[in-house]
C-alpha cells in the first residue's frame, strides 16, 4: 500500500519485472501457480488462479481469500525477454571476448572492490562465470594438446605430416570440448551469467537505448494502471528487474503521473543485484534515481532478500550501500526472507 495509506485491498494490478532472462513469461506463471498452492497450504488461505482477458501483456488473474477476506488480482509480466535474447552473443569467441570486457571494467573503475566490500555471495557468484570459463578454455587447451601429444607418440616416423595432422586433431579436440561446455550451460550457466553482467558492464552502467525505450513503455503501463478503479498498483522487481523497477518509478513520479486520489503505489524489489550496476562509473541514472525515489511519499518501497541467497545482495540496502541515501530518506524498507 502507498505510503501511511491504510485501505483494505480488495482489487490489485500487479506489474512483474522479471531479472535478465531470455526464456518465455509463461514460466513465471507455472512458478507462481506451484509455489502459491504450498504456501496456500502452510497458511491456510485459499488462492485460485485462471488465465487474464486477452491483453498486451502475459499474465494471469489470482483471486485470494484471507481471514474471509476476497482479493482480486490481476498479474502481468512487463516482457524484455527480447532485449535479452538479442543481447546474448552467439559465439564462444564474442562470449570469451565479453569477459575481458566486463573484467576489465569492474576492475579498472574500481566497482570490484567496492563491490567486495559488501556481502560476499554476489562476488563469488559474479566471479564464477569468469572462473568457469577460463576452466573451460584451460580443458580445451589441455584436450587439444594431449591429442597432439599422443599422434606424435603414436607416429613418430612420419615427421612433419604427423605434426600437422595432430594439430588440426588437437583443434578440433579443443572446439569440439569448448562446444559441449556451451552446450551444457542450462546447467552450468556460466554463459548465461556472463552475458548478464556484460549487458550492464558494456555502457559502464548506463542503459542502452533499446532498453530506455522498453521501459518508458513500461512506464507508460503502470501509469495507466493508476487511472483504472482499484486499490493498489504493485510493481514487483526481481534480480535486475529492480533496478529497472526504481527507474521505472522515479520517471512516473517526476512525470506527475500518480493520482492523489488513485490506487495506491507499492514497489516490491526482491533478490536485488543493484550494485552491480550502481557501482559502475556511468551508472548516474540509476544511482540519481534511487536517491529520488528514497525520499518520495507517493509510494511505499519494501526489499526482501533472502541471506541464503548467493546472487543477492540479501540485507543490504541498495540506497545506503550506492551512497546516494539523502537525508530525508525514507525508503526502502529492508526484510529478510
Amino acid at each position: 500500500m502507498g505510503s501511511g495509506d491504510k485501505r483494505r485491498v480488495g482489487k490489485r494490478r500487479v506489474f512483474y519485472i522479471p531479472g535478465y532472462d531470455p526464456i518465455h513469461p509463461r514460466r513465471y506463471r507455472e512458478l507462481y501457480r506451484r509455489e502459491a498452492a504450498r504456501q496456500a497450504a502452510i497458511s491456510g488461505y485459499d488462492i485460485a488462479l485462471r488465465p487474464r482477458a486477452k491483453s498486451r501483456n502475459y499474465g494471469w488473474h489470482v483471486t485470494g481469500e484471507f481471514d474471509g477476506a476476497v482479493v482480486e488480482t490481476e498479474v502481468e509480466v512487463l516482457v524484455w525477454s527480447d532485449i535479452v535474447r538479442t543481447s546474448m552473443s552467439s559465439s564462444i569467441p564474442a562470449t570469451y571476448a565479453q569477459l575481458v570486457r566486463t573484467a576489465w571494467t569492474y576492475i579498472a573503475s574500481g566497482a570490484l572492490r567496492r563491490l567486495m566490500r559488501l556481502r560476499k555471495g554476489p562476488v563469488i557468484a559474479a566471479l564464477y562465470p569468469v572462473g568457469m570459463l577460463l576452466l573451460q578454455l584451460l580443458a580445451a587447451i589441455l584436450t587439444g594438446w594431449l591429442v597432439y601429444a599422443l599422434a606424435g607418440l603414436l607416429a613418430p616416423w612420419a615427421g612433419l605430416a604427423t605434426l600437422l595432422a595432430g594439430a588440426g586433431a588437437g583443434i578440433v579436440a579443443a572446439v569440439a570440448l569448448l562446444r559441449w561446455f556451451k552446450a551444457k550451460d542450462g546447467k552450468l550457466y556460466a554463459y548465461y551469467l556472463m552475458h548478464d553482467y556484460a549487458y550492464s558492464a558494456r555502457l559502464k552502467g548506463a542503459n542502452p537505448p533499446e532498453l530506455e525505450a522498453r521501459m518508458a513503455e513500461f512506464t507508460d503501463i503502470v501509469a495507466d494502471a493508476l487511472l483504472a478503479p482499484g486499490d493498489e498498483v504493485l510493481v514487483v522487481g526481481h534480480s535486475s528487474g529492480a533496478h529497472l523497477a526504481v527507474s521505472i518509478l522515479a520517471d512516473l513520479i517526476r512525470q506527475g503521473r500518480v493520482p492523489a486520489n488513485g490506487p495506491a503505489l507499492s514497489f516490491l524489489s526482491l533478490g536485488q543485484v543493484v550494485p552491480m550496476v550502481s557501482f559502475l562509473p556511468k551508472a548516474n541514472r540509476l544511482r540519481a534515481d534511487l536517491r529520488y525515489l528514497s525520499a518520495r511519499k507517493e509510494l511505499t518501497w519494501v526489499d526482501v532478500t533472502a541471506p541464503g541467497d548467493g546472487c543477492a545482495f540479501a540485507l543490504c540496502d541498495p540506497v545506503a550501500v550506492s551512497g546516494v541515501a539523502p537525508k530525508d530518506k525514507r525508503w526502502p524498507l529492508v526484510f529478510s526472507a
